[in-house]
């Protein structure tokens, strides 16, 4: 199934041809079969608006070591730098090109494509997306950016990273943490799930930093939030009806968002003393294709 029947928008597909998305490249001959070209590295430069910010010294570090063995097996893919004649900026692959640097190549093999701003970006979204490469804040900036900048609804940026519309909007409301607890988050100390429960809450600056010290999962997260919540003027009394109550729709609620991140999709479950109903809504009958074909196929999704 291609990346538009997947409902990737445009996707990678789309923009640069089904033969040239994916197409590794081993030795000389296969880089020209793939039309790939070889440039000297130090003619390559980064996308300042790259999605992604953190690239750790280990993963560099190893994927040198892979590259020195067996080289770069897939191209870098570039577009000629604005007003830099002879120059190339990359669209999607500043990873490889880091190792590439670090392994002491001269020579990269790379795809050259013309392509404005608005594609360069997401092309650049809907690779890390894809691969798990962006944490959820720089997930969120990226998708701000195709907002804030080319004027994409959350429905259009939706449709062009194959996520739901819930997905896009709840990651967006990451942005409204402060600083320092975004910090964390790019940093890997805390997931998505423990930046989620913070959302809103007027002393995220002290949670975060007591979750990060106690280490402590998701649900345990949620719960500290809910007791500090509880402790406020005006909260929840905190009895244990109201308190099993509470427990049980944030568990839904975030199984709802964990199915809707697997599947892309809406996501609803009533649960009603562990019989109930899970409604998965779908906007276009590529995306009804595709879910019949996941829960079909051996294994499951």
């Amino acid at each position: 199934m291609s990346e538009r029947q997947r409902g990737l928008g445009r996707g990678l597909s789309a923009l640069l041809g089904e033969a040239a998305a994916e197409v590794p490249v081993a030795d000389q001959a296969a880089a020209a079969r793939a039309g790939a070209h070889e440039i000297a590295v130090e003619l390559i430069g980064r996308n300042p608006d790259q999605p992604r910010k953190i690239f750790t010294e280990a993963e560099v570090d190893e994927l040198a070591a892979s590259i020195r063995e067996k080289g770069v097996l897939q191209p870098i893919l570039v577009r000629p730098a604005p007003g830099e004649e002879g120059r190339y900026q990359i669209v999607a692959g500043e990873r490889r090109w880091r190792a590439a640097q670090k392994a002491g190549l001269r020579m990269v093999p790379v795809l050259i494509r013309d392509l404005d701003d608005i594609e360069v970006l997401e092309i650049a979204i809907v690779e890390n997306v894809q691969r798990s490469d962006l944490n959820a804040i720089e997930e969120a900036m990226a998708y701000r950016a195709l907002m804030d900048r080319f004027g994409r609804t959350q429905d259009a940026v939706a449709q062009v990273v194959g996520k739901s519309r819930s997905h896009v909007a709840n990651t967006l409301r990451l942005l409204a943490l402060p600083d320092v607890v975004q910090d964390h988050v790019l940093a890997g100390r805390l997931s998505a799930g423990h930046a989620r429960a913070l959302v809103s809450q007027p002393d995220a600056v002290a949670l975060a930093e007591q979750m990060i010290a106690g280490g402590v999962s998701v649900r345990q997260a949620e719960e500290m939030v809910r007791e500090q919540s509880a402790r406020r003027p005006g909260g929840s009394s905190g009895g244990r009806e109201g308190g099993r109550a509470g427990a049980g729709n944030a568990d839904i609620r975030a199984l709802e968002q964990d199915l809707g991140d697997v599947l892309g999709l809406d996501v609803l479950l009533k649960d009603r003393g562990g019989k109930g109903e899970l409604t998965i809504r779908y906007g276009t009958l590529e995306q009804l294709d595709d879910l019949c074909r996941r829960l079909m196929r051996p294994g499951g999704i």
